[in-house]
């Protein structure tokens, strides 16, 4: 397999100022109010809460990035509530450096989308990422942007066949290949956790879904030849040496490897 890898995923919340300044709300409204009468509207519809991709507040990317030194776990996040723009080219800036292999688990669908719109209203740059040929020639046949271009994996979509009827889910996946899956949260839960103060715990659980997509990326990659088995098994035990050195650090590691029983 070749390196280096970069999984990711993000974790966001609906953008209640976003969501304000597109309505004609009374202004004397809180962001509270403007987001309870949005719900209601949709209730009245029939339609679900489920904020538009466009509306959708990036607090976290967390990243597994795999090269020939090793393997890295880490986290862009919005701490103040004012750094989304930053948190986003932070991610773009690390593709822009090392030009890796981008994999996600519905990262067409979401999270892509996403930093897409949330980074043209920020103003990020991203160039490579949107190279299909203009600047480097082999990008017009292998880049991030195409659906059929392995630049970026999505796993999901890729092991559907590009069937959305076909579709799984990550927790299921992980768990039927012997993974731990998700950990005491997912992603219905994420804006009740903000409100209550719980960005790291958010953060963490990003950081626990993205290693499951790299373990499972790691096993369709030696379905699909990339690893033989002793490889397979050697990478295994590496990404569970590293674990135990960030389990010393922070006990949902811990917890991981436990989970990977």
């Amino acid at each position: 397999m070749a390196w280096p890898v970069l999984v990711f995923d993000i974790e966001s919340i609906p953008d209640l100022a976003g969501l304000r300044s597109l309505r004609d709300d009374p202004p004397e409204w809180t962001d509270g109010q403007v987001y309870e009468a949005w719900v209601k509207e949709r209730a009245e519809k029939g339609q679900g809460d489920f904020m538009p991709l466009h509306l959708q507040r990036v607090l976290v990317i967390s990243v597994v990035f795999r090269n020939s030194e090793g393997l890295k776990v880490h986290s862009f996040v919005d701490r103040d509530g004012a750094s989304e723009g930053k948190v986003i080219q932070q991610f773009f800036g690390t593709l822009e450096k090392h030009e890796p292999q981008l994999v996600s688990w519905n990262g067409g669908g979401f999270d892509l989308p996403v930093l897409n719109y949330r980074g043209l209203r920020h103003g990020v740059v991203a160039s490579k990422y949107w190279d299909q040929g203009e600047d480097e020639r082999e990008y017009k046949f292998n880049n991030y942007i195409n659906r059929y271009h392995n630049r970026h994996t999505d796993l999901m979509d890729v092991l559907a066949m590009f069937q959305a009827r076909a579709n799984a889910p990550l927790d299921a996946l992980a768990k039927l290949c012997g993974f731990p899956g998700k950990l005491g949260m997912d992603g219905s839960k994420v804006f009740d956790a903000f409100k209550n103060g719980g960005l790291d715990d958010i953060r963490r659980y990003c950081e626990t879904d993205v290693m499951n997509t790299y373990l499972v990326y790691c096993r369709f990659q030696k379905m699909r030849g990339g690893f033989t088995e002793a490889e397979y098994e050697q990478e295994m035990a590496m990404v569970r040496g590293s674990l135990e050195a960030l389990a010393a650090q922070e006990t949902h590691w811990r917890e991981y490897l436990d989970a990977w029983a």
